[in-house]
């Protein structure tokens, strides 16, 4: 998405107090696995998670992959705040009634 520069501002704020202190937490993991500070960690984290799903989501919608496979997959890559969901099942309407 291309932004004008002037509709960037200088400075993001993250709220850490009244109950969002865990923000903090997640932000530090992030800085430590990254190896940098907290300002790219987010931004890295924010780059990274829609590429990861949009890769789960090729891998979960391989034809050579059982259904099972495919359950098991997205039980193992979803996060409680990314969750992948894998149903079958096939509805036909045909918009006639055939029990006579």
């Amino acid at each position: 998405m291309a932004r004008n520069k002037n509709d960037i501002p200088g400075s993001v704020r993250i709220r850490t107090d009244d109950g969002n202190e865990w923000r903090f937490d997640e932000i530090e993991k992030a800085a430590d696995y990254y190896d940098c500070n907290r300002s790219n960690a987010a931004a890295f984290a924010c780059h990274d998670v829609t590429r990861i799903v949009a890769s789960a989501r090729r891998v979960l919608e391989r034809p050579d992959l059982t259904l099972e496979q495919r359950k098991e997959i997205a039980d193992q890559l979803s996060t409680g705040n990314v969750t992948f969901t894998v149903e079958t099942g096939v509805e036909v309407e045909t918009g006639r009634d055939y029990r006579d």
